[in-house]
């Protein structure tokens, strides 16, 4: 019943439409629209007007009190020794290196024979301990090994990453790993 209803509410209103002149039914439907979008066009302006308002009240507040004063920053002396303290041990590279295996193993890695070099730097008072690891292993994995490397050894720096894949479509990367291990011969005093 409900069907017959609309279907005939439909047919009435397709009569009407087909018996308006086109120009009066599209000047109806322009003024219509126009309606709507002066309706759209006040909800914004009210919407832009409490904006404002809370704007305003916001600006006329008073600027909050300034409670803590911000510590004066570290003196090139306190900076030297923090330094110095974050460099790690000449003593302990085995341990270190040992680390590093540990990793490379966890994150699935195949290490190859790598390259170790130690250097002294002189005007900084510290050591290096440059190390290039070429690693075989998935992508992810290769920056995975990195990432960890660097949370373990905190006084180790990435200098150099370089990558290489033999096929397209092949899962495992060759990369070349640069490290830098900067130790301390005593920790924390320089040299």
């Amino acid at each position: 019943m409900k069907a017959m209803h609309l279907s005939s509410l439909w047919l009435r209103l397709v009569l009407a439409l087909r018996r308006t002149n086109p120009v009066i039914a599209g000047a109806t439907a322009l003024a219509l629209a126009v309606v709507v979008a002066m309706g759209f066009m006040f909800h914004a302006l009210v919407d832009l007007d409490a904006d404002y308002a809370a704007a305003r009240r916001q600006a006329a507040l008073p600027p909050p009190a300034l409670g803590a004063v911000a510590a004066p920053p570290p003196s090139a002396d306190q900076n030297l020794a923090q330094f110095y303290g974050a460099l790690g041990e000449r003593a302990t590279v085995d341990r270190q290196l040992k680390t590093l295996f540990a990793l490379a193993e966890k994150n699935g890695l195949a290490l190859r024979q790598g390259e170790y070099r130690a250097a002294q730097d002189r005007a900084g008072r510290f050591h290096t301990y440059q190390i290039t690891l070429p690693v075989t292993g998935r992508y992810a994995a290769i920056w995975q090994f990195g990432f960890d490397a660097l949370r373990a050894l905190p006084h180790a720096s990435l200098d150099d990453v370089g990558f290489r894949r033999d096929a397209i479509g092949s899962e495992t990367v060759e990369a070349r790993l640069r490290l830098t291990l900067y130790l301390s011969a005593t920790p924390g005093v320089p040299q």
